[in-house]
Parts: structure tokens; C-alpha cells; sequence
């Protein structure tokens, strides 16, 4: 569930009759997008590296390369060009002479590390894991990097053709036997590893019996930070902690954090950082472990040398991706506001907070250069992910979606209204040439979480509905993030209830206001937003059509078969102790006799977050109740679809099905 866990406005400052001939967007423009991630400065702060990933038709897989521009600006350059391989995650080491990423690109198809020139060239394999490298950072001498690997698979039996032996049993007793991505968890384990430039020398730095995480290099190179889980059984709590260790063989790892609770759950992708004199240690912290991912994230600053830990500018909402300033006064972040995410720069003595961006957009990530530069990797309601330049009059330095100025995007509307004597709140998304007076049809989209929001970002799907004439509206009800820790607790165990109640709410207000035709709404989600999806058709009969992607109603039937036994006992508690916990929140499941729309299912075959079992058995329900049914599970495929051809046949899957009982009267204009 949580696991899901995915721009500019300038487009509609056009005169009216430039806007007439802009064409609609299509499904085939889904294939045209490209993403960006991973922006990283060069140690002079001159130029930006990062990955764009785009879809490859003939291989029907999402594939990426590396590009490079300056801060100056210009256009910028492809470092690498691999048809069907990937790179992605570059960083420049602290010497500037190269460039180190991941790839796929290893003979036997496993994600290793590579190394190029900083200035483009030839590139090099650099490790050889049999499992391949899951992160990395360099050394501050630029001769190392430290790694993240899991420990190798066993090794193939052959018979005396040659031929592999079936593979032996799977023997499991972790508590946690399961991991989307992962599939399940034996006793193999995820480990600290230090690497050579030249490849040559590896050497394990941790050993004992857990995974670790996010390692983040001293800057005087005397230790290695990482997180990971101890005790007599990780697997049953959340009280992650970061812990140091010196690089080289033997090392005693030393513990550094002391909450009980959760700091740097590896799901935040926020590695701890060291403050540039090596002498304090920055991570984020979340509740203790009854709150799982309903607590935001804080940003705690630990003095290594007192052994003390502090948070710094407490407030309401969740911090992401602390970085240090060269100066080691200032930390940077990334900070959740309600429907927006900005950056910020935190005065660590002070404990101010100067919000660098701001307006109807988020940030996903940035980089911070030695010289004080900055650039955001964000997206606005119009514009998918670009680098931008954070400074008085910022410059976008790479977009790579421009063919999107041709093409008509509309921009959210927030919407404000009462429910339960509380202000929800929610984006409007008005179909192309929408009409004041004109009733729509219009689809209710349930975000994904529990704890997530809808946020002014650029949404596929969204414009693909305003595109054929629907109205959408997305709803963040009582349990979305954004608004603090009692907003989000609000479901706390009681999945279905008030965040039904907003949802309908927001229904209602859209419908009193002319927009939505009380006829015509359909609604759908994915991970939570299936599950969510689930309660609203059980709780209310006015859905004319509902998708329920990747989601669950029987939670009795899902303990032990995902990989959330752990939160379920945390939030529930266990099943033969708390029964009626665990029946409240199956209510789709054991009340599916009250659901009348036609609803279509969907999941992804090997997803260990949410399984097909949820979609299955919701689906197996409506078939004996005769409502109208239908199941689609994509093989293969982990929690978030990637394959192209997948995203495709989602996409247009969900059109036909609102289409067919929603009665839109434009369709998808598809160009495929």
C-alpha cells in the first residue's frame, strides 16, 4: 500500500485563439514522455548529470541514459545511448574526473557500477557482484565507493547434459518472508561492501544477519553511515536506526541513533548526511512504531562527538532529502506542504526555516553544488519532471517534453469543502472545452498510501480523461499527508470510514456545483486507491462504474500473504486476538452483497505489496452476485507497472470501461 507510494503554467498565459489550435493529448503521447531523475552536480558546480527514461516499443520496456547540462545553460548532451540497456543514478566523484553510475548493461543483465570520464567517454565496468549493486556513494578520495549488495543466489546445479537442476527449496524463518521486488526473503541479505576504483578490491563491511541500507560516506573518510534493523528479530519492528562504521575489514559498526522508533525508514530514499567537518550526522526520524507511516518525517541533527540528537525546525509536516551546506550551517530539504512539496534551506543554529520555492508545484528531488548552487527536479499540473534552476529568476535547464507545447493540457483547480467539521480539501481537473452550466461525467480519483495526497504534478491519466471529456476530481480525504500527524491518523485502524465520508463529500460539492452529472460518476485507484475504491462502491450505490487497481477488501485473507503482517499487527493487531479489527476494515469483502457497480479489476501478477489475491477474491464476489465483473492481471509485474505495453492497455482499459457505463459523449482520441 504505502509503497505506492507517482508542468509549467506558462501553457495557459496563450491567447485564445493560439489555444484553439492546440491537439488533444493522446494515449500514444504516454509513450513520448520522458522522465527525469537523479540530478548531480560536478564538484564546480558547472554542470548537472542525470537520467531520462523513456519507453523502447520494440523491446516494450522502459529504458534510460545518461545526459549532462551546464549551469550556464544550452542545450544539453547525451552521455550515453544504449537502446536496450539502462543507466541511471550518476554522481560525479568529489574530484571531478568521473563519473560513476548505475547500469544493466554487465554481460549477464545484472545492475552493476560503472565509471566514465567526467567529461564523457569510454565507459567501464567497475563491480561484479553476482547479485548485482543496489546504491552506491563514492569515497571523498575518489579511489572507493561504498555499496549496497544483496548476497549472491546459490549457484545452479547442472545434470550431466549441461542443463540446469530445478532450483532447491526455498527455506524461510524470517518473520518478514516477503518484499515486493524481492519476492521472498530467505537468508540472503542486503550488505555494506567497500570497492576499489580499479574494481580490485571488495571488502564486506557488515556481516550480521539484516539488510542495511543508504550509506553515506564521512567526508574525511573515516566512516560509513548506514541504516539498518537490529535486535533479536528486525523483521517484527520498524526502530530503524543509522549506525557508522569504519571501511575496512573487521570493523565494529557503532550504533548512533537511540530513538525507538523508526529513523530513516529506507522507503523515504533520504540517506543520513554527514555535516562537512564529519562531526554530526543529519537523518530523518519518523513515530514510534504504532504509527508506521502516519507520523512525517523530522529532520534530527546528531553531534557525534557528544553523543547527543536533536530535531531541528520541528514542525507539522514531512522533511525529504536532507543535504548539508559547504558551510555546515544550513541544511537543505525538501518539505511536504499541503498539495505542493518546496525546497527549503534550515538554519540549524536558529532553527529557521526559507522556503526557496514555492507556488502549485513539487519537487521530487535536487542537487546542491559546493559553491551554493542549487537546481529542483519538479513538475507543475502541466509539466512533467524538469530541471530547474532555484535562484531569483530560475531557468529551466533541461525539459526534454517539449513537443508537449503543442499539444492541450489543463490545469488542476483546488477545491475546498466541509466534511465531518473538518476542511478537506481537493483538485479539479475540467475537461477540454469545458462549458460553465454543462453537466460532465466525472471520475472520483482515490490516491494511493494510505498516507500519500494529490498534489499539483502532472498526471497522465488526468489529462488523458480531460482530453476525452470527463471532469476529475481527486480528493484528499482525512488520512492524506500534507496536513500533519492527527490529520493523517485519521483512518488510524479504521480504513473506510471518515476518508469515505470526504470522498462522498467531495462528490457532493462538485455535483451541487453544476460540474459533475450525478448520473455519470465513476471512480478508481490504485494500492489504496483500489482499496479505498472497494469501501466507496460498498458504502454508496451512486458509482455507475468503479477500477480497482492493485487493491484488497479481505484483510483477514491478507495477513501472511503479503508483506505487511508487520504493520498489520502494529495498526490491527493480530487476527485471533482482535477480530473485529480485522473485519471492520474486510467491510468490502464480507458486505460485497451491497455493491451494485460494475467494477473492473486489475493487479500485477508478482506484486508481493498488494497481490492478486485482494482483486481475485473481490472479483470472485461480484461474479456470484452477478454485478458486472471483469479481472486483469499483468504478468510479470511487481507493485508499479513499468512495462510500456502494460501502461497501455491499463490506460485504455479504463477508458473503454467508464466509457461503456459512464456514456461520455466524446472519446479518447488514441493515435497509437
Amino acid at each position: 500500500m504505502k509503497r505506492l507510494a507517482v508542468f509549467s503554467l506558462s501553457l495557459l498565459a496563450a491567447a485564445p485563439l493560439a489555444a484553439q489550435t492546440l491537439r488533444p493529448f493522446e494515449l500514444a503521447d504516454m509513450h513520448r514522455l520522458n522522465d527525469l531523475s537523479g540530478p548531480s552536480f560536478s564538484p564546480d558546480g558547472e554542470r548537472i548529470a542525470y537520467s531520462v527514461s523513456t519507453h523502447n516499443l520494440d523491446s516494450d520496456a522502459s529504458v534510460s541514459d545518461l545526459w549532462r547540462v551546464n549551469w550556464s545553460g544550452g542545450a544539453p548532451v547525451q552521455l550515453t545511448n544504449t537502446q536496450f540497456a539502462s543507466e541511471w543514478a550518476p554522481a560525479y566523484s568529489p574530484d571531478g574526473r568521473w563519473l560513476a553510475y548505475l547500469s544493466d548493461a554487465s554481460e549477464d543483465g545484472s545492475t552493476q557500477l560503472f565509471v566514465m570520464p567526467a567529461a564523457g567517454g569510454e565507459a567501464r565496468q567497475v563491480s561484479s557482484l553476482e547479485a548485482g549493486v543496489n546504491d552506491f556513494v563514492w569515497a571523498p578520495d575518489s579511489r572507493n565507493f561504498a555499496l549496497i549488495a544483496e548476497d549472491a543466489p546459490p549457484k545452479a546445479q547442472k545434470d550431466s547434459r549441461g542443463e540446469d537442476k530445478p532450483q532447491p527449496p526455498l527455506v524461510i524463518d524470517r518473520f518478514q518472508f516477503m518484499e515486493d521486488g524481492r519476492d521472498y526473503l530467505t537468508n540472503r541479505y542486503q550488505r555494506l561492501w567497500s570497492l576499489s576504483l580499479d574494481g580490485e578490491q571488495l571488502t564486506q563491511l557488515t556481516r550480521a544477519p539484516m539488510d542495511v541500507w543508504l550509506p553515506s560516506w564521512a567526508p574525511d573518510g573515516s566512516a560509513i553511515a548506514y541504516v539498518t534493523r537490529t535486535g533479536p528479530n528486525p523483521d517484527r519492528h520498524l526502530n530503524y536506526d543509522v549506525y557508522t562504521v569504519a571501511p575496512e575489514a573487521g570493523a565494529v559498526p557503532k550504533r548512533i541513533s537511540r530513538f525507538a522508533g523508526t529513523d530513516v525508514d529506507p522507503y523515504w530514499e533520504s540517506r543520513p548526511v554527514w555535516s562537512p567537518d564529519s562531526k554530526q550526522l543529519a537523518w530523518l526520524q519518523s513515530g514510534e512504531d504504532q504509527w508506521i507511516y502516519y507520523a512525517p518525517w523530522q529532520l534530527v541533527v546528531a553531534d557525534l562527538e557528544q553523543g547527543s540528537e536533536r530535531k531541528v525546525a520541528h514542525i507539522d509536516r514531512s522533511f525529504y532529502k536532507p543535504r548539508w551546506s559547504a558551510d555546515g550551517k544550513s541544511i537543505y530539504a525538501l518539505v511536504e506542504q499541503n498539495l505542493n512539496t518546496w525546497l527549503a534551506r534550515i538554519d540549524v543554529a536558529s532553527e529557521k526555516i526559507d522556503y526557496l520555492t514555492r507556488g502549485q508545484r513539487i519537487g521530487y528531488d535536487y542537487a546542491l553544488a559546493q559553491n551554493g548552487r542549487l537546481v529542483e527536479l519538479a513538475s507543475t499540473d502541466t509539466r512533467p519532471l524538469f530541471i530547474e534552476t532555484v535562484e531569483v529568476q530560475p531557468r529551466t535547464l533541461a525539459n526534454h517534453n517539449e513537443f508537449l507545447e503543442d499539444v492541450q493540457l489543463q490545469p488542476s483547480e483546488e477545491l475546498r469543502f466541509q466534511s465531518g467539521g473538518h476542511t478537506i480539501e481537493a483538485l479539479l481537473v475540467k475537461p477540454v472545452g469545458y462549458e460553465p452550466g454543462k453537466k460532465y461525467p466525472t471520475i472520483v480519483r482515490v490516491h494511493g498510501g494510505p498516507v500519500y495526497q494529490f498534489s499539483h504534478e502532472f498526471m497522465v491519466d488526468w489529462q488523458l480523461y480531460a482530453a476525452a471529456g470527463y471532469a476529475v476530481l481527486a480528493v484528499n480525504p482525512r488520512g492524506s499527508s500534507g496536513r500533519g500527524f492527527d490529520f493523517a491518523r485519521a483512518i488510524y485502524a479504521s480504513w473506510g470510514e471518515v476518508d469515505v465520508q470526504d470522498v462522498l463529500a467531495g462528490v457532493d460539492h462538485l455535483v451541487k456545483a453544476g460540474i459533475a452529472d450525478p448520473e455519470r460518476l465513476g471512480v478508481g485507484g490504485w494500492s489504496y486507491g483500489g482499496i479505498l475504491t472497494n469501501f466507496l462502491i460498498a458504502s454508496d450505490t451512486r458509482f455507475k462504474a468503479a477500477i480497482s487497481g492493485a487493491g484488497v477488501a479481505n484483510v483477514l485473507g491478507s495477513y501472511g500473504h503479503d508483506q505487511y503482517s508487520r504493520e498489520y499487527e502494529l495498526e490491527l493487531g493480530t487476527p485471533w486476538d482482535n477480530f473485529d479489527n480485522y473485519a471492520r476494515v474486510s467491510y468490502p469483502f464480507l458486505r460485497a452483497n451491497r455493491i451494485t457497480t460494475p467494477t473492473l479489476y486489475q493487479c500485477a501478477e508478482k506484486d508481493r505489496n498488494v497481490p492478486c489475491l485482494g482483486a481475485e477474491q473481490m472479483y470472485q464476489a461480484l461474479k456470484s452476485l452477478q454485478v458486472d465483473t471483469r479481472l486483469v492481471i499483468y504478468p510479470g509485474e511487481n507493485h508499479g507497472l513499468t512495462v510500456p505495453s502494460y501502461l497501455a492497455d491499463r490506460m485504455r482499459r479504463n477508458m473503454d470501461w467508464y466509457g461503456r457505463y459512464l456514456q461520455a459523449d466524446t472519446k479518447l482520441a488514441s493515435a497509437e
